[in-house]
């Protein structure tokens, strides 16, 4: 019979999200801004090249995401 193991159960990475965030040095999350793959033509200049900066995620949303990704 196999003896049943002693410690917690392993949480499995989200894959998805780990394709989708990276996480800088100092532990926080960044992130590739959503709106900016098509449709530009009808969007600002202004608001096109907000579009292609990161963002950087911190707080609540931020720690389940690294949870999530295995980070944390």
């Amino acid at each position: 019979m196999k003896s049943k193991g002693k410690g917690k159960i392993k949480i499995k990475t989200h894959k998805g999200a780990k394709k989708r965030v990276r996480v800088t040095a100092g532990g926080k999350l960044k992130i590739r801004r959503a709106g900016a793959g098509h449709l530009l033509s009808h969007k600002s200049g202004n608001r096109r090249r907000h579009l292609r900066q990161a963002k950087i995620l911190v707080g609540a949303h931020a720690k389940n995401i690294l949870r999530a990704i295995g980070e944390l």
